[in-house]
């Protein structure tokens, strides 16, 4: 048990964090909030500091500045508390090829102490909702890259988080099942009231009222809605504002 329900807090709050390798600073005072039922876009360009902040927010990587808070619970304070409620998938794939659908859900929900008639249901609900209930028996290998990544998301919320993170879920597929992932998460948005972070640096992936966030070079430059931030730019399109914005950016970092 968790405690008692939080009301009064979004589903992740992050102020000030800031991250080192070394002598690189990866990470430059983020904040960004994602509220409940919300789906919010983190958008940024390839190296510009979204896997290292996934890294931090999932305790792959402890952060030595800054707060991070899951539904009211402080990270580094409460942990087992705050990771109960995540759900990640990462750019890099790591289903077991050689098991299959179901296996590999019903080995993920074994780690998360659930067996028996609840990790058969919630897997059988969750294949639903995925839309690979017919896939179940086969072995991962056979499955594409589209299907694969359902699967992914399938995993990833076994344990029922109240709050997914993507990473680049997208990455390497082709329009149609860019399109269904896409698709899958925001449904669980609108029918489960799932709290969604969504890494990107891809731009139709993002719709006008969703809140974003554009990181570069681990900094937040600009955030709003997408709808308004190409017009607080200066431009018609989501992907012209991010384009002028990210030169803006290297043109300061550069003097």
């Amino acid at each position: 048990m968790n405690g008692p329900i939080m009301t009064d807090h979004p589903a992740l709050e992050i102020s000030g964090l800031s991250h080192r390798f070394g002598a690189r600073l990866a990470l430059d005072q983020v904040s960004l909030r994602v509220g409940r039922g919300e789906f919010t876009a983190l958008l940024g360009p390839n190296g510009a500091g979204k896997t290292t902040l996934f890294s931090i927010i999932t305790r792959l990587y402890s952060n030595r500045s800054g707060r991070v808070s899951i539904f009211g619970h402080n990270l580094q304070h409460e942990p087992s508390a705050a990771l109960a409620e995540i759900g990640v998938v990462f750019q890099t794939r790591t289903l077991d090829l050689d098991l299959t659908v179901r296996q590999n859900l019903a080995y993920h929900a074994s780690l998360h102490g659930m067996g028996g008639r609840a990790a058969t249901e919630r897997i059988e609900y969750l294949l639903e909702r995925t839309g690979l209930s017919s896939r179940a028996k086969d072995k991962v290998r056979t499955l594409s890259g589209g299907q694969a990544r359902r699967i992914e998301i399938a995993r990833s919320l076994i344990h029922a988080p109240r709050l997914l993170l993507l990473d680049e879920a997208t990455v390497g597929l082709d329009l149609a099942s860019r399109a269904d992932i896409v698709r899958i998460v925001r449904n669980l948005v609108r029918d489960e009231g799932l709290s969604v972070l969504w890494a990107t640096h891809i731009f139709d992936e993002v719709e006008e009222d969703d809140s974003v966030y554009v990181l570069h070079h681990g900094k937040i430059i600009m955030q709003g809605r997408a709808g308004d931030i190409a017009g607080q730019a200066g431009h018609v399109t989501l992907a012209d504002a991010f384009r002028a914005l990210t030169e803006d950016a290297n043109q300061e970092t550069s003097r």
